[in-house]
C-alpha cells in the first residue's frame, strides 16, 4: 500500500494530511520526552545522586530518592502538555485537560513528600538527631503516618477545588456521619486509642525486647491499629493496640542488670569444711568479677535435697544483652567447676541408697528357696 493510498484512506474518514502530520508530530514529541525521561533517570539523576552523597548530611540524598519516581513521571506530563499543542483532536488550552494536568502535578508533589515522610526514609530520624533525640523512636511511625494522612487529605481537597468540587460540603458530610462511623468502627477506634496510650506512656520503644501474655519478641513497628513484634523464631506477630494496651508488659531491654540464679547440688559425702570453703571461694570470685553487679551476690548452703546438698548461687550481670549474659554465665560455670575440682568436691546426681538389714536378708533367702 503506497503512502498516497494511506493518506487517501484517512481522508475518506475525515482525516486530512495536515491532521495526520500533526498527529505524528504529537506522538513524536511524547516519545521524545519518554526518551528524555530515560536519559535523565539513567544518567543525570544518578550523577545528581552521586554528588548529593558527598555532602556533609544525607538530607539532599533523601530528597532525591523521595522524588526519583515522581520526577520521572513529570517528564511524561510535560510531554503530554507539549504534544497537545500539535494534537489535532484536543486543544492545548482545553480547560478540562489543564485541570487534569495540574491535578497530576499535585499528585506527583504529594507522592514525593509521601516518600519523604516514610519512617524508613531517614528524614524524621535526621530531624530527631538534630534536636538531640527529643522524639522517642516509637513516635516516629505515628508522626510519619499522621503527616501522610494530612498530606493526602490536603492533596484531595486541592484536586477537588481544581475541578470546582465543594470541599466544604464533603467536610460537613463527614461531620454528620462521624457518629455513625465511630459506632461502626468501634474496634478500630479502640485500637487507635490503645496506640495513643502506648505512645504517651511509652512502655516500650522500637527495637526493644518485650514480653506480654500474647507474645514475646522485638518491637518492629507501631501504627494506628496494631503493633508488629518479631519473635525469636523470626515470626512476625501483629497485636491490636487495644489488646496490647490492656496487657501487662515486661520490657526486658530496660533492665539495669540481669539475674542469674541456680542451685549447685553437692553429694552427701561432702564435709562441712568443704562446703564452707567452696561457698567462700565462689562468693569471693563473684565479688571480684568485673562483669558481675556487686550489690546483690548470694552464695549460701540453702537446703538438704533428696540426693544432694544444695548451695544457692544468686547474682546479677552488669550486661543485659542476652549474648553477653550467656557468655558471662558460661565463664562463671567453668570457674565454679574448677573450684569444685580443686577442693575435691563432686556434684551430686539423682540416686538412692538401699540398706539391707539381717532380717531383710533372711527374708530374701527364704523367698529364694521357694524358687
Amino acid at each position: 500500500m503506497s503512502f498516497d493510498s494511506f493518506v487517501l484512506a484517512f481522508s475518506m474518514v475525515g482525516i486530512d494530511y495536515d491532521m495526520l502530520k500533526s498527529l505524528g508530530i504529537s506522538i513524536g514529541i511524547l516519545l521524545l520526552f519518554i526518551l528524555f525521561r530515560n536519559i535523565f533517570t539513567k544518567y543525570v539523576f544518578q550523577l545528581i545522586l552521586k554528588l548529593s552523597r558527598k555532602t556533609p548530611t544525607d538530607f539532599f540524598t533523601q530528597i532525591c530518592l523521595g522524588f526519583e519516581r515522581p520526577l520521572g513521571w513529570l517528564f511524561i506530563i510535560l510531554g503530554l502538555y507539549v504534544a497537545m499543542d500539535y494534537f489535532p483532536f484536543i486543544e492545548q488550552h482545553n480547560t478540562l485537560l489543564l485541570k487534569f494536568l495540574r491535578s497530576m502535578v499535585i499528585v506527583l508533589i504529594t507522592w514525593g513528600f509521601f516518600n519523604l515522610s516514610s519512617p524508613t526514609s531517614g528524614i524524621l530520624i535526621s530531624v530527631n538527631q538534630k534536636i538531640n533525640n527529643k522524639i522517642d523512636l516509637i513516635l516516629i511511625p505515628f508522626i510519619s503516618r499522621a503527616i501522610r494522612v494530612i498530606m493526602i487529605a490536603i492533596s484531595i481537597s486541592i484536586i477537588g477545588q481544581e475541578f470546582d468540587y465543594d470541599v466544604n460540603g464533603l467536610v460537613a458530610g463527614l461531620g454528620l456521619g462521624g457518629l455513625a462511623f465511630a459506632l461502626a468502627a468501634k474496634e478500630a477506634v479502640g485500637n487507635l486509642i490503645g496506640g495513643i496510650v502506648i505512645v504517651t506512656e511509652k512502655p516500650f520503644s522500637i527495637g526493644e525486647w518485650i514480653l506480654t501474655p500474647s507474645v514475646e519478641g522485638i518491637v518492629e513497628d507501631i501504627n494506628f491499629r496494631s503493633t508488629k513484634i518479631r519473635t525469636f523464631s523470626q515470626a512476625l506477630v501483629t497485636v491490636p493496640n487495644a489488646t496490647l494496651a490492656n496487657e501487662a508488659i515486661t520490657n526486658w531491654s530496660r533492665m539495669g542488670k540481669r539475674r542469674i540464679s541456680f542451685h549447685l547440688g553437692l553429694n552427701y559425702q561432702t564435709t562441712k569444711e568443704q562446703i564452707q570453703i567452696v561457698v567462700k571461694r565462689i562468693e569471693q570470685f563473684l565479688r571480684t568479677h568485673e562483669e558481675i553487679h556487686p550489690d546483690t551476690i548470694m552464695v549460701a548452703f540453702d537446703h538438704y535435697n533428696e540426693s544432694s546438698l544444695d548451695i544457692l548461687i544468686y547474682f546479677f550481670t552488669n550486661s543485659t544483652v542476652w549474648a553477653e549474659h550467656v557468655k558471662i554465665k558460661h565463664e562463671i560455670n567453668l570457674e565454679i567447676m574448677g573450684i569444685l575440682e580443686e577442693e575435691g568436691v563432686e556434684v551430686a546426681f539423682p540416686s538412692r541408697t538401699i540398706y539391707v538389714t539381717p532380717q531383710s536378708n533372711e527374708l530374701l533367702q527364704t523367698m529364694g528357696s521357694f524358687d
